[in-house]
């Protein structure tokens, strides 16, 4: 009689075991497997959120899904479209709940692992911590993540992709973040004719060599001090800027602080992120109050319109002109180049 009461308890143990290994098993989500750009520096990671193929999806969801606004109307989507590099293009400023007008015109999403700042102010030190803005900005999606929180909570969708992606962990406003992070990580722009003649894949045409070395040549262009194109292939330092927009002679007079407003340090008003070279032909309008409409605005206003300001950026070298004053030709060619 002992000796069957053994064997069923042997069995049973037996039994939670394999239950137990089932459900590790069933646990071990699949890593996303990133491209492998050699010409981009390594990219950094959170190792508090390791990047799954099952959180990817769940992000993505999310990032597609108006249950963020107040109103259920609008979505991260809806002011980053995918088939314009993630930015509001053509709009000047997005619309966000109540069609409520942005202040400053939406930044296109893509690299974004790489930038050690966020927003055009630089108020944000990663995309998760990004994630949480738009949803309690008034005039964005005007919404509380208690609220939002509980509406996830209440389907049964959400619920089981959020156990696929993170297990029986509580779903909470950081998951949540955690999750549209994973998915953004994944906006990675590496297939341009750049990348291709990186990878000798392709040639540039001689005028697209020529808009190149312009961008390059600090006599010319100087653009690479911002935007390098021969270091790494990101089109961007992630740092901020003054670039002579406006000619400000008191620190305290912008319009927007840009920077300033979250340093605090009046050296940095009107400095604002330098956005990358890359998709420029699909994220009109340009600069952070999306001032100039086309690209051909833009090299007007580095060719010959540069203002005198307070607080300009030392590596605007051409300030004392007006501009790089670059001739007909030079700006065909510098025209040219695309990432």
């Amino acid at each position: 009689m002992k000796r069957i009461k053994f064997i069923l308890f042997s069995s049973f143990v037996l039994l939670i075991c394999l239950l137990m290994l089932s459900f590790i098993k069933e646990q071990k989500n699949e890593p996303y497997i990133f491209p492998q750009v050699s010409h981009f520096p390594k990219m950094p990671l959170n190792p508090n959120n390791e990047v799954t193929m099952e959180g990817v999806t769940l992000g993505r969801y999310l990032f597609y899904d108006p249950i963020f606004s107040a109103d259920s109307t609008i979505s991260c989507s809806s002011c980053h479209s995918q088939q314009y590099a993630f930015s509001d293009s053509p709009n000047q400023f997005s619309k966000g709940i109540q069609q409520k007008t942005q202040q400053r015109n939406t930044l296109a999403l893509f690299n974004l692992a790489w930038y050690p700042k966020l927003f055009w102010d630089g108020r944000v030190n990663s995309i998760e911590e990004q994630v949480f803005h738009p949803v309690r900005t008034e005039s964005e999606m005007s919404n509380d993540w208690i609220s939002i929180t509980k509406k996830i909570n209440r389907s049964t969708f959400y619920k089981k992709m959020f156990y696929k992606a993170f297990g029986n962990k509580e779903i909470d406003s950081v998951l949540i973040s955690k999750a549209i992070a994973q998915f953004e990580r994944t906006l990675i722009s590496y297939d341009s004719k750049y990348d291709k003649v990186i990878r000798k894949e392709a040639k540039f045409t001689m005028e697209e060599l020529e808009g190149l070395e312009l961008i390059n040549d600090f006599t010319k262009g100087a653009c690479s001090h911002c935007h390098p194109t021969d270091a790494h292939g990101l089109g961007t330092t992630g740092e901020f800027s003054n670039n002579g927009l406006d000619e400000v002679i008191d620190p305290l007079n912008y319009t927007d602080f840009g920077l300033g407003k979250t340093t605090q340090n009046i050296s940095d008003n009107g400095r604002f992120k330098i956005p990358s070279l890359r998709n420029l032909a699909f994220t009109a309008p340009y600069m952070h109050d999306g001032r100039f409409k086309t690209l051909e605005e833009v090299l007007d206003f580095y060719s010959g319109n540069i203002k005198k300001s307070v607080n300009i950026d030392s590596k605007m070298v051409f300030v004392h002109q007006g501009g790089a004053k670059l001739n007909k030709y030079e700006y065909k060619t510098w025209y040219n180049i695309r990432f």
